[in-house]
């Protein structure tokens, strides 16, 4: 019999549904993964971690997932594989062991080390370390510098016996890849399989949006309430299929596997990993069965010397405030109120001697405010009115924390005061500082029962970053298209995902039929993308060809308002930019068009 592995992703961020470790744990998988580490996660661990040291890790993972799960998980000899350490990983193992003792479970519990670089910077200081998309130079104070390891710690920690892997900050996909690797015993240099084994990672990484969850054709995928998690069948060969348990809601089909592939990645010819760099453009999708894609075609080559470290330090504090605003032009009654708060405020701060807000953002909530020009909803009678401030002293803060509930008597008609019932809280601004740093500077280990193994080699170090024939922006010569044209929404002829990276914010979009792809091939262009989203825009738009699956990958520079705890947006990842670009009107043949 061929040897398979059953792997279900039972978390896609921190926050996710305890009702995905049950649910998994009815169709006879081999492994759980866990991912909890979105960047913007890893800032609220250092912020949880400034109040308390023995925080900065996914408590819900112990207290919730494992503490009503662990039983059922050690008598079916699942193993569990979790970057819930985040930030202090030991801390996170210590948790899970009071768990298993209490329940009296014997489990041995890997943690894997190293990805906390913070004793690494003092050296690097005054060498010209700065980061690598603004160039900034390295703050002063940093909270937290973690670099994104590969698959290797997770590999030894199983090898070794683990029943559950903790690790800290590692690419979302190594986890899988550890279990892989373990299991059939690759080469570390059999790129190909390296690179199979990291898109089954990225597609299970975020959970149910590998099943069904975000498809742009929502309305038909059945049972949210119980929607199905995904599960990847590997084999030796690194071929695998994509599915889910049975009796569960979701959707499996090359469409939703397709949006999660292209979702948060840039060049699809090298998603750059530590292990390994990955070849997306020509994965091929093939419906097998009902809820069951197999998947094939990525490649691989050698990776980079260098690891991506994500830092993190403290740049003043933000505070957002709301109100709820109701009747005949709710939106013009909201604008007018958020003008007069600030103009206001900025009175009281200037004389009291503080500086100008470092930045506001003024959002009218249920008029189409993130549209901008293309806003089709001035008559909307209910809207919320948000203000987001950022200011280097807290105590600037405070004047517009507490003048934010004045206008419930003194300004608009049918303003029904401040959401959540009280004064927002004021937060620090916690902004991402990345950068790369050789491979060979980084101690990896696997500590379990006392004991630490150092790796010697975590990860293979080849060139630097380069280029490789990713035909971005490519120029085709055609002839004009006399065929009938009709304006319709992009949503008709194709769908999408998008999602950030750090400030950046990328959109894939997938045509519906072969003839769609060849149109959008020669009609949507960066440019057009530019113009459309330039209400949103600081940088360029750079546009990728994944032919394989008939996408187009366009990649927002400086997108997101500093993205992550830092953006002032009410969309500081970038979820909702594929709904903004799909409802951009489109000149296409008639006959493209479905019916």
């Amino acid at each position: 019999m061929k040897k398979v592995i059953r792997i279900g992703g039972a978390s896609g961020f921190w926050g996710d549904s305890a009702m995905a470790t049950p649910q998994l744990l009815t169709a006879s998988i081999d492994y759980l993964v866990y991912d909890y580490l979105a960047e913007i996660t890893m800032s609220i661990m250092a912020r949880a971690r400034l109040k308390d040291p023995q925080l900065g890790y996914a408590t819900d993972f112990v207290t919730v997932t494992l503490a009503q799960n662990l039983k059922t998980i050690a008598a079916r000899g699942v193993k569990v594989l979790s970057n819930a350490g985040g930030l202090n990983p030991g801390a996170c193992r210590d948790a899970i062991m009071k768990i298993a003792e209490a329940q009296g479970i014997n489990l041995n519990i890997a943690v894997v080390t190293g990805d906390d670089v913070m004793p690494l910077l003092p050296p690097l200081r005054g060498k010209n370390l700065t980061e690598m998309f603004s160039g900034l130079a390295l703050p002063a104070r940093i909270l937290s510098a973690n670099a994104y390891l590969g698959a290797r710690g997770v590999a030894a920690a199983l090898q070794s016996g683990a029943d559950i892997v903790i690790t800290g900050r590692g690419v979302d996909s190594a986890l899988l890849v550890g279990a892989l690797m373990h299991e059939f015993n690759w080469d570390w240099r059999d790129w190909d399989k390296l690179a199979q084994a990291s898109l089954a990672g990225h597609i299970v990484e975020c959970g149910a949006q590998g099943s069904g969850g975000l498809f742009t054709d929502w309305e038909a995928v059945s049972d949210w309430d119980n929607i199905g998690y995904p599960i990847v069948e590997c084999g030796s060969d690194a071929s695998f299929i994509v599915t889910k348990p049975p009796n569960t809601g979701g959707l499996v089909s090359n469409a939703t596997v397709a949006e999660q592939i292209i979702y948060e990645i840039g060049d699809p010819a090298q998603y750059v990993l530590p292990d390994v760099i990955c070849d997306f453009r020509n994965v091929k999708l093939e419906d097998i069965g009902e809820h069951r894609v197999r998947v094939s075609g990525a490649t691989g080559r050698e990776p980079t010397s260098s690891y991506k470290v994500s830092a993190t330090f403290q740049d003043g504090y933000q505070l957002e405030v709301g109100l709820a605003i109701r009747g005949i032009d709710a939106a013009g009654k909201a604008q007018k109120t958020a003008d007069a708060l600030l103009t206001r405020t900025r009175c009281m701060m200037a004389e009291r001697g503080f500086a100008d807000y470092a930045d506001s953002v003024v959002e009218v909530i249920g008029a189409e405010s993130l549209y901008g020009p293309h806003s089709r909803r001035n008559d909307a009678r209910e809207v919320v009115m948000r203000i987001a401030v950022c200011h280097a002293d807290k105590n600037a803060l405070e004047i517009l924390r507490r003048e934010a509930s004045s206008p419930g008597t003194s300004m608009s008609p049918g303003t029904c005061g401040a959401l959540g019932g009280g004064r927002a809280d004021i937060k620090p601004v916690v902004r991402l500082f990345s950068f790369l740093l050789e491979k060979g500077r980084v101690p990896v280990a696997v500590e379990m029962v006392g004991n630490t193994t150092v790796i010697p080699r975590a990860a293979e170090s080849g060139g630097e970053w380069r280029s490789s024939v990713s035909n971005k922006d490519a120029t085709r010569s055609s002839t004009p298209d006399s065929r009938e044209k009709v304006v319709v929404p992009l949503i008709r002829v194709a769908h999408g995902r998008s999602g950030d990276k750090g400030d950046d914010s990328n959109i894939g979009i997938i045509a519906r039929t072969p003839a769609c792809w060849m149109w959008l091939l020669e009609s949507l262009t960066a440019d057009k993308v530019a113009q459309h989203m330039a209400h949103l825009l600081n940088g360029k738009v750079e546009r990728y060809e994944l032919p394989g699956i008939m996408a187009l990958n366009f990649v927002l520079h400086q997108a997101l308002g500093g993205g992550g705890m830092a953006s002032l947006q009410s969309d500081p990842l970038g979820k909702c930019y594929a709904q903004l670009l799909l409802d951009m009107p489109i000149d296409v043949p008639q006959e493209l068009v479905p019916a």
